[in-house]
């Protein structure tokens, strides 16, 4: 089986690429440069993964693709050219709604897409593609809900020949980030990687304002929404943070 994802070195996508492994994908990861505030990080983490995974004879492919130039205008704080402050506190549309990057993950999905179409041809088989979304996203960032997914997926189905060779799945939709965690644990486990959770976990990143020191803020909407998911799993978070400001909330 194959399968193309966009992987961006966070807690959600590297659960996704654990729970394929386990389910023995061949998969390929794509992430992207956009001008994101936390490119650099969130990149080097991304690759530090997916060196374990080669080291131990997965069978996963990476790509970084630079998307600097169609993201350059963006009005979204997560952008590096926008001088707006992250906004701190928990995931709500009102706070989180300045850090929505304008069809970000229908055009990382639309190019999945054409991967995996290419693939599905060249050798004559069929090709997933998957979205790491989960429950707690998809009313916060439209293009994370399972509305656009659908849509998006029908989109490139009427737009292309040979489509039936690629689905657009998303199996963590209805899950929390909690048990999006839970899945990759588990999935690590399957993966007789039980003694690499740490590391693994430790080489994911899901802040949007991390110090220069490449800790994480512990205050904006994805710090306390990951905080959250290891509470869920009773489980103390490995990487490290500038302020934990938040984790006296009943996260």
């Amino acid at each position: 089986m194959k399968a193309c994802i966009s992987f961006s070195g966070g807690l959600d996508s590297t659960c996704l690429l654990m729970y394929l492994l386990s389910k023995n994908y061949d998969v390929k990861c794509y992430s992207f440069k956009y001008g994101q505030k936390h490119e650099r990080i969130e990149l080097e983490k991304a690759q530090l993964n997916i060196s374990f995974l080669q080291e131990k004879n997965f069978k996963v492919k990476h790509q970084i693709i630079d998307l600097t130039d169609v993201f350059n205008e963006s009005a979204s704080s997560l952008h590096s050219n926008n001088n707006q402050a992250i906004p701190k506190g928990g995931y709500t549309v009102e706070t989180q709604k300045s850090t929505v990057v304008e069809n970000r993950n229908v055009i990382f999905a639309a190019i999945i897409y054409g991967k995996a179409l290419s693939w599905a041809k060249v050798t004559n088989s069929n090709v997933d593609i998957f979205l790491g979304i989960h429950a707690n996203e998809g009313s916060i960032y439209p293009d994370c809900s399972d509305e656009s997914r659908l849509a998006a997926e029908l989109c490139f189905s009427v737009s292309n020949w040979d489509s039936e060779k690629v689905s657009y799945q998303a199996p963590f939709v209805k899950l929390s980030k909690g048990c999006v965690l839970e899945r990759g644990i588990d999935a690590m486990y399957d993966l007789d990687l039980e003694d690499c959770i740490h590391q693994v976990l430790k080489n994911t990143h899901s802040c949007y304002d991390p110090d220069q020191k490449g800790r994480s803020c512990g205050q904006c909407g994805s710090c306390t929404e990951r905080m959250a998911a290891f509470k869920y799993n009773e489980l103390d978070d490995p990487v490290d943070y500038a302020d934990l400001i938040f984790t006296s909330l009943n996260l």
